[in-house]
């Protein structure tokens, strides 16, 4: 009960300091920060999972840490947690750098979950680790920043989501385009009938890598393979050097997890989760799915059967892929591998184009004489004022309200991407009930909605 009452008035204390910093801010502006000025009222961080992001080699030319540079701004970080020890050792340098004083290292996650000093969680760590350590924050009482995608399984995120409104934690998933303007204004002037009636959205994510036979060898000693794995099976450990990619190794870890159905869903859930969660929140479905997916084309490196990669010894995960999900309204989304990288919306009036570079179309050159009306963006960015991502995040944490990637509408997203994983791996088309949350009429299918982990790694309930 004291620990409860504790963060209660740590809660009270950041949202009076938040709403004195908002109130000298001019609303609408977009890269907007602030700090919390109060020792008492700065939230204290643990980050668990301190890869490329915190590694100064990987961002010299612009020298980005990613979102974790943003974290000092709102809060102390005090504690870092890695397996690999290299790693963990150059992110407590990062935080000195930051901060003027080393946090606190770990290997263990739990030394981070169990700690009642800290208030928020930064989760950075691969996929396959999201949830368990997710929902055992939240069940600590802690806060949680997620990087994407949210989940391994589309069982996880329907645990997460039930643990976030039992707990009332708040979660943002780091689908950072949801903070993006040109992302907010697209979904706008789709809420403004500019489109017309939406028909067909296509979301274009970019083909992923093979990979040479990678070779059995012993993991580093920096590297605590079992604990990497986590609650993913056990497997020897393969490595080739020299690739051409951003770590610079062929490996079933650092980086290149993502390109192993074991530990992610490859790039249908890496760039997936974040087209096709614009995609769900533009066709305004975030409480919803698709009823049927189909995988019109699928390639894979290596040959399937029963769903399962027969080989162990090279990447697995679909390389070019053309899928498409039908909604009972009839409106069509498809996940594809080519084109220009981005997102296309299609209505009776009209459409746009939207990435991370541009927003185009006719009813974008069509805002020069009709705009939109004032506040239109705000009012899709949950009626906030607009800003970045990690301070929307920490701005809601203060006055305890979802932030704009929520757990639930990023599940819903998320699970279109994990039903076209499951739909590749199987090679067929399969049916969704979206009420249920189940697929229909296939048991095989079904069975991939969650996977079994490792005694040692259950999720803690």
């Amino acid at each position: 009960m004291t620990q409860k009452r504790n963060l209660l008035s740590r809660r009270s204390a950041i949202k009076a300091t938040v709403g004195m910093a908002a109130a000298s801010l001019c609303p609408g502006t977009v890269g907007r920060a602030f700090g919390f000025e109060s020792a008492n009222a700065r939230p204290r961080i643990g980050v668990i999972g301190c890869g490329v992001r915190w590694d100064k080699r990987v961002f010299v030319p612009d020298g980005r840490y990613g979102v974790g540079k943003q974290f000092p701004k709102f809060g102390d970080i005090v504690a870092v947690c890695d397996v690999d020890a290299q790693r963990l050792e150059r992110a407590k340098g990062v935080v000195k750098d930051w901060h003027g004083k080393a946090p606190d290292g770990t290997g263990d996650y739990r030394k981070v979950i169990d700690d009642p000093k800290i208030d928020v969680v930064h989760i950075s760590t691969p996929d396959h680790w999201h949830a368990k350590i997710a929902i055992e924050a939240m069940l600590a009482g802690k806060d949680v920043y997620c990087e994407k995608p949210m989940t391994l399984t589309i069982e996880e995120g329907q645990l997460i989501c039930d643990v976030c409104r039992k707990t009332g934690a708040i979660f943002q998933v780091g689908t950072q385009q949801r903070s993006t303007k040109q992302f907010i204004k697209a979904i706008a002037l789709i809420r403004a009938g500019r489109l017309g009636k939406l028909l067909r959205v296509q979301c274009a994510i970019g083909g992923a890598p093979e990979s040479p036979e990678l070779p059995i060898a012993g993991p580093p000693e920096y590297l605590d393979w079992d604990r990497w794995l986590g609650p993913a099976p056990d497997t020897d450990y393969r490595f080739k050097p020299e690739a051409p990619n951003i770590i610079g190794s062929w490996s079933r870890s650092h980086y290149e997890f993502r390109w192993w159905y074991e530990y992610s869903g490859g790039k249908l859930t890496d760039w997936g989760a974040h087209h096709v969660d614009i995609a769900t929140w533009g066709m305004d479905k975030t409480n919803t799915g698709p009823v049927s997916i189909d995988p019109v084309m699928i390639e894979h490196p290596v040959e399937f059967k029963a769903g399962y990669p027969v080989v162990s010894n090279r990447y697995n995960t679909a390389t070019k892929f053309n899928i498409k999900a039908v909604y009972d309204d009839g409106v069509e989304l498809v996940i594809r591998h080519d084109t220009d990288n981005g997102i296309l919306f299609e209505g009776t009036e009209g459409r746009i184009f939207v990435n991370r570079g541009k927003l185009v179309g006719k009813p974008v050159e069509d805002l020069a004489s009709n705009p939109l009306p004032d506040g239109s963006l705000e009012k899709v960015y949950k009626d906030r004022p607009l800003t970045d991502h990690v301070s929307n995040f920490f701005e809601s944490v203060a006055a305890r309200k979802q932030p704009i990637s929520d757990v639930f509408s990023h599940h819903r997203a998320l699970t279109t991407c994990h039903l076209a994983g499951i739909a590749a791996r199987l090679g067929r088309e399969i049916q969704w009930n979206p009420e249920k949350e189940a697929i229909v009429g296939d048991t095989v299918a079904q069975s991939f909605v969650a996977r079994e982990k490792r005694q040692r790694f259950t999720i803690e309930m």
